[in-house]
C-alpha cells in the first residue's frame, strides 16, 4: 500500500495507479485542500480519502505494512497525529511543534536573501559507505522553510540529508530578534532534515522536513549561494527517488527460491542429514527497480551471509554469487556439517537500510552415523596392529589348549601294597 502524510488534518481521496511491489493504493493527506495545486506536478494524479487519523490508526497502518511519507512545513504546527506517530518510530520535532532550520551560510541569494531560511544543500551521494544510495542525484537540492527533526538510536532510523554545521533550529515567533544558544532544539549534524525509517515488517516511512521543497516552483527552481553561481536545483528527481523508495518501487528484495542438498544429490531440501554429510545451499534473489525485477547484486564490502546453527551457529559462511539469469541472482556455498547431530537450520539474516529485509529459516535434522555405516576394521590401517594383538591373543590360546589336551602326563612308580 503507498501512503503520503503531510503535515494534515484534512483529507481527500480516490484510487490510483503505481506500479509498487505493496500494492496500488495511495493516501494523501493535506492541511488544506486548496494546498493542492502547489503539488500539482508531484501529485500527479493522486486524490485522496478519508478524516480522523489517529496516532493508533497509522501505527496500525504500519504493522499492516502500509508505507507512510510525511512533509512537514514551518508554516503551521504539525498535527499531534504526525507527532505522536514519529514520536512512536523515534524521532523528535520541535517543542510546541514548530521550528524553522535557518543557515546564514548555505542559504539562496534569490528567495531568501533577508530570513536564509531557504537552504541551498549538497544532494546525498553516500549515505553510508559500501551501501546502495537510492537517493543520489547530482547537484544541489533547495530545502524552503523547513523543519528540522532530531534522530534517536534506533537501528531503524537513517538520515538521507543531514543539516549543515552551520545550520540551526529555532521557533521565530518566541526568538524573533536574538537566538540563545541554550533554547536551541539542535544545530549542525544533530538536525535530519530527511530521514527514512523502516520497519521490520519493511513497512516504510519517510519524514521531508520541507513539504515546499516538493512544490512545482521548487522541483526545478533556480538558487544561489552567497558568492556562488546560479544553479538549477535537482528536487524533482529527488522526489521522485524518495518518493519511489518509500511506496517501494525501489530498494526491494524477493526470495525467489531456496535449495539444500547432499553435495553431488539431485534430491533438493531433504528433512535429515547425517553429520559430516557435505552439504550445498543456494538461494536465488531478486531486486524490484521501477517496474520490473532483476537480479540482486550485492554492493562492495558487504556481504550475503549464511548461517548454521543450533542454539548458536555452528558455520557462518559468505554466499557467492554462482548464477545470474534475467531477473536473479543465485547465491550459494557448500560446507561439511559438523560432528554433532540434532536440530539445526538454515539461516539468511540480511538487514541493510535502504533495502528490504531477508529473514529466511529451513530446519533440518542432522541425525550421528548408523552402526552399519561405520567402516570395518580391517580397512582402517590403523587399526592392524590391534587386529595382529588380538589374532596373537586367540592363536596363542587355541595352541596352549591344543597342547594342554593332547600331551600326555608323565607315568610316576607304582605303590604295591
Amino acid at each position: 500500500m503507498r501512503s503520503i502524510l503531510g503535515a494534515a488534518a484534512l483529507v481527500f481521496a480516490a484510487a490510483v495507479s503505481a506500479i509498487s511491489t505493496a500494492g496500488n493504493r495511495l493516501l494523501v493527506v493535506l492541511d488544506d485542500v486548496s494546498d493542492k495545486d502547489k503539488y500539482s506536478r508531484f501529485f500527479g494524479d493522486l486524490k485522496a480519502l478519508g478524516p480522523n487519523l489517529t496516532p493508533n490508526i497509522l501505527v496500525d497502518f504500519v504493522n499492516a505494512n502500509g508505507n507512510i511519507l510525511v512533509a512537514l512545513s514551518s508554516a503551521r504546527p504539525t498535527p499531534w497525529s504526525l507527532t505522536s506517530l514519529l514520536t512512536e518510530v523515534g524521532i523528535a520535532l520541535p517543542p510546541e511543534r514548530t521550528g524553522t532550520v535557518v543557515d546564514h551560510f548555505n542559504y539562496d541569494t534569490l528567495s531568501a536573501p533577508e530570513a536564509h531560511d531557504v537552504l541551498v544543500l549538497d544532494a546525498p551521494s553516500s549515505v553510508r559507505p559500501g551501501l546502495k544510495n537510492y537517493f543520489e542525484v547530482p547537484g544541489v537540492l533547495s530545502f524552503p522553510h523547513g523543519v528540522g527533526h532530531a534522530l534517536g538510536p534506533g537501528a531503524l532510523l537513517t538520515p538521507v540529508i543531514r543539516a549543515p554545521s552551520t545550520a540551526y533550529s529555532y521557533n521565530p515567533k518566541e526568538q524573533p530578534d536574538a537566538v540563545d544558544p541554550e533554547d536551541l532544539f539542535a544545530a549542525g549534524k544533530q538536525l535530519a532534515l530527511v530521514s527514512v525509517f523502516q520497519a521490520r515488517n519493511s513497512a516504510r516511512v519517510a519524514v521531508v522536513g520541507s513539504a515546499e521543497m516538493l512544490q512545482d516552483t521548487w522541483l526545478d527552481a533556480t538558487v544561489s549561494r552567497p558568492g556562488g553561481r546560479k544553479v538549477r536545483t535537482e528536487n524533482r528527481e529527488f522526489a521522485k527517488r524518495l518518493s519511489g523508495w518509500t511506496f517501494q518501487e525501489i530498494g526491494v528484495l524477493r526470495v525467489n527460491s531456496i535449495e539444500h542438498h547432499l553435495k553431488g544429490d539431485n534430491q533438493t531440501n531433504p528433512h535429515i542429514y547425517r553429520i559430516k554429510n557435505d552439504v550445498s545451499y543456494s538461494i536465488s534473489i531478486s531486486e524490484y527497480s521501477w517496474d520490473k525485477w532483476e537480479p540482486y547484486t550485492l554492493p562492495a564490502n558487504d556481504a550475503l551471509q549464511l548461517e548454521f546453527s543450533m542454539l548458536s551457529p555452528f558455520y557462518r559462511l559468505d554466499l557467492k554469487p554462482v548464477r545470474v539469469g534475467d531477473a536473479a541472482t543465485v547465491y550459494g556455498a557448500s560446507f561439511k556439517l559438523p560432528d554433532q547431530h540434532g536440530i539445526f537450520n538454515f539461516k539468511i539474516n540480511y538487514k541493510r537500510p535502504f533495502l528490504t529485509y531477508v529473514e529466511e529459516k529451513n530446519t533440518v535434522s542432522v541425525r550421528h552415523i548408523a552402526h552399519d555405516e561405520w567402516p570395518r576394521s580391517y580397512v582402517i590401517s590403523g587399526a592392524w596392529p590391534w587386529i595382529s594383538g588380538i589374532g596373537a591373543t586367540v592363536g596363542g590360546f587355541v595352541g596352549f589348549c591344543a597342547i594342554w589336551m593332547y600331551s600326555k602326563p608323565v607315568e610316576g612308580n607304582k605303590k604295591t601294597k
